[in-house]
């Protein structure tokens, strides 16, 4: 049986999907999967607000999020992908529509590394603009990559945000230096997804990952966020996930109560939403 929370907690990681759109070469082809879809999943959990993040499969264009967003008029809220030299219009469109930080993709072969090479030229382009409008920069990126980020981010001046346990997998020894780089960014003010949890080397139920989780927690505190990852793109289209097995590993990581406070408290400071 489900957990309930009263309306208005957040799952802060969903991508939504129109078939028709065009798509990056050399990844998977996503099917169908309408923001009324997970809205009426998210609802059946307590859940009314999200965090759309722009899919890699559509590189810059970030169209399909920005109607999205459009459509729900003010509920929910987004994470774009832009170039370097995005124009001003650009970005304020995307702001007026809800979106309130970039992602850079360190793992997707289609993502910014793979195409354009070091992002920390395109981060310091953008940086006094994104700071401009109070904008975060989310990363997806393996544990190895969080020594650099964690320079990165206090040079940008700018709160990161990170991505599916900052890909601290449930192999992961205990004194591996990414826990002190995660400590640096959690001391600098970054953000951490409890999420992706397929993607962190376990298997449901993940009772491998609940010690990094706990780990994890207590290193970012009121800065911990919950996503779904919905729709899975990990899964095949007839296997996906249930939406509330998403969220069982962490309530059996931290709890009934902590987990209350991370999907209907932390998110609406980082997202500048008000609560309506």
């Amino acid at each position: 049986m489900a957990h309930q929370h009263p309306p208005g907690g957040w799952d802060c990681h969903v991508h939504v999907f129109d078939a028709d759109a065009p798509v990056q070469p050399g990844h998977y082809r996503p099917v169908h999967r309408p923001l009324a879809d997970i809205e009426a999943l998210a609802a059946a959990h307590g859940v009314r607000h999200l965090v759309l993040v722009q899919p890699s499969v559509y590189g810059t264009d970030n169209g399909v999020m920005l109607r999205a967003l459009q459509a729900a008029k003010g509920r929910h809220r987004g994470v774009a992908v832009v170039d370097a030299g995005a124009a001003d219009a650009e970005l304020d469109a995307l702001h007026a529509a809800g979106v309130r930080g970039i992602r850079f993709n360190l793992v997707s072969p289609v993502g910014h590394q793979a195409r354009h090479g070091d992002p920390a030229d395109a981060l310091r382009a953008l940086a006094p603009r994104l700071r401009a409008r109070g904008w975060h920069v989310q990363w997806y990126a393996r544990c190895e990559h969080l020594p650099a980020l964690a320079v990165l981010q206090e040079e940008a001046g700018l709160p990161f945000v990170l991505d599916h346990l900052a890909g601290l997998h449930a192999e992961l020894p205990a004194a591996d230096p990414a826990w002190r780089a995660a400590a640096a960014l959690a001391a600098g003010g970054a953000w951490i997804k409890l999420s992706g949890w397929y993607r962190l080397r376990d298997a449901k139920p993940y009772a491998a990952l609940r010690p990094a989780i706990a780990r994890a927690f207590e290193l970012f505190g009121e800065r911990a966020l919950w996503g779904s990852d919905w729709p899975h793109t990990s899964f095949a289209p007839e296997a996906l996930p249930a939406y509330g097995s998403t969220l069982a590993p962490l309530r059996q990581a931290l709890g009934d109560d902590a987990t209350r406070r991370v999907l209907d408290v932390h998110a609406p400071l980082l997202y500048q939403h008000e609560t309506r």
